[in-house]
């Protein structure tokens, strides 16, 4: 591993995800403490890349969900990740994970979006931007201010409307995006979309794919209280499978389960292996990060690397 952490179970620092409210109260340092405590060191070597277009990317990409407060476990871990994430430690946070190779990052337009992307670009930092983003009428207005190298159409949505029958919606948007001239790209959950995007032959840039089909319906309602997003074990397999058969390249997202494959370093190095075994060598992952705890940031640039060597990239 890049880096070392001299706390001899790593793992549990990451276990914080199921017990949120525990390990932060036994944490006992201030937000201050914990960022000096994860301090990087310089420069690491460039990871692995592919191409976007005429761009080329590290095959990690920092992830938006943990910094906009979406942890997919509850409204307590949704709080303590969006207290974390203030603008000026976010700015940090996309500079450490620059520092540790990973040359690009997924937005979603917030309110500090433009204050977040100005400030990184000040520092100096070369890091490229995607922007996940729904609404056709917003697109020439957030390329202006922002300046991607792409606007992806948000999965939900994109899941959404096929499902109403309104896919032409998805559609013009990808057109309004090539209006504004940068890349243009559709998210989905359901790995049908993409394939029906893929067989009209969509004039689509790229895909970013989620692991798990968490926008589902079920035939009737479950017999229970709401338990949350359905993460099906097997939702990995079919939506790489779809990945490995459209051309374009595909980033996926969620490989680790919004959390859920963190109970151990070794799980979360298991779920990297996976996804690289299975994406095509012209494919990427996108990764949320929370380095309160512990230096996601270098864990997960190792694993990239490891898991990327000996693969042949076209």
């Amino acid at each position: 591993m890049a880096h070392e952490h001299r706390d001899p179970d790593v793992g549990a620092r990451r276990r914080f995800l199921a017990q949120i409210t525990a390990v932060a109260a036994a944490s006992g340092l201030g937000s201050r403490g914990l960022l000096a405590a994860e301090s990087t060191p310089a420069s690491a070597a460039p990871l692995p890349t592919i191409a976007l277009g005429k761009h080329r990317v590290s095959r990690l990409v920092a992830g938006w969900n943990p910094i906009g407060g979406y942890s997919y476990l509850g409204p307590h871990t949704d709080r303590h990740m969006k207290e974390y994430f203030t603008t000026e430690r976010t700015v940090e946070f996309l500079l450490d994970c620059e520092r540790a190779g990973i040359t690009a990052h997924q937005f979603s337009p917030a309110a500090n979006t433009e204050e977040v992307l100005r400030g990184v670009r000040e520092r100096g930092s070369k890091m490229q931007f995607l922007g996940l983003h729904a609404g056709r009428a917003e697109v020439k207005k957030i390329v202006e201010a922002t300046r991607p190298i792409a606007m992806v159409h948000h999965g939900g949505v994109t899941d959404r409307l096929f499902a109403e029958g309104k896919k032409s919606e998805v559609h013009d948007y990808v057109k309004a995006v090539h209006d504004a001239g940068v890349l243009a790209g559709v998210s989905a959950h359901n790995p049908d979309c993409i394939k029906q995007i893929a067989d009209e032959g969509w004039e689509v840039d790229l895909f970013m794919n989620c692991f798990y089909f968490l926008t589902r319906k079920h035939g009737s309602p479950l017999p229970t209280l709401e338990i949350g997003y359905p993460f099906y074990a097997d939702d990995p397999v079919a939506m790489t499978d779809v990945m490995r058969q459209v051309k374009q390249p595909c980033l996926g997202f969620k490989i680790l389960a919004a959390g859920r494959k963190c109970t151990s370093q070794q799980a979360v190095k298991e779920a990297f292996r996976f996804a690289f075994e299975r994406i095509k060598p012209t494919d990427g992952v996108i990764v949320g990060m929370y380095p309160r705890f512990f230096d996601e940031i270098r864990a997960n640039a190792q694993y990239t690397r490891e898991f990327d060597q000996g693969a042949k990239r076209s």
